[in-house]
């Protein structure tokens, strides 16, 4: 049974960087996609990014364009979410999620069928 982990979450000043860490066990992620999700309060967990079996990765919110950035590294079978230049309507929970159904990203939650507990990212001065 593939479990994810997520850290690396923490709160910054608007401008800051931080980098999530989603660390998998149980289950190699080489056949999997990954999606960052992220979910703020009183509103819907949406789609960031995705990072596909191949590589490529694929941006779901136009706001983090140019901002953030989402790799895998397979020997540590972990992906990584680089989060820059952050602004305080980044913060919410951000959640990693894997799928071994699909080659290709996907922005949907019921694409995914496994899913870390999450952790806060908070953006304030």
């Amino acid at each position: 049974q593939l479990q994810l982990v997520e850290s690396g979450g923490g709160e910054v000043q608007p401008g800051g960087s931080l980098r999530l860490s989603c660390a998998a066990s149980g289950s190699t992620l080489y056949n999997h996609i990954i999606g960052w999700f992220r979910q703020a309060p009183g509103k819907e967990r949406e789609g960031v990014l995705c990072i596909s079996v191949s590589g490529g990765s694929t941006n779901y919110i136009d706001s983090a364009k140019g901002r953030f950035t989402i790799s895998r590294d397979y020997a540590k079978n972990t992906v990584y979410l680089q989060m820059d230049s952050l602004k305080p309507e980044d913060t919410a929970v951000y959640y990693c999620a894997a799928s071994a159904k699909r080659y290709y990203c996907s922005g949907y939650v019921y694409e995914y069928d496994y899913w870390g507990q999450g952790t806060q990212v908070t953006v304030s001065s």
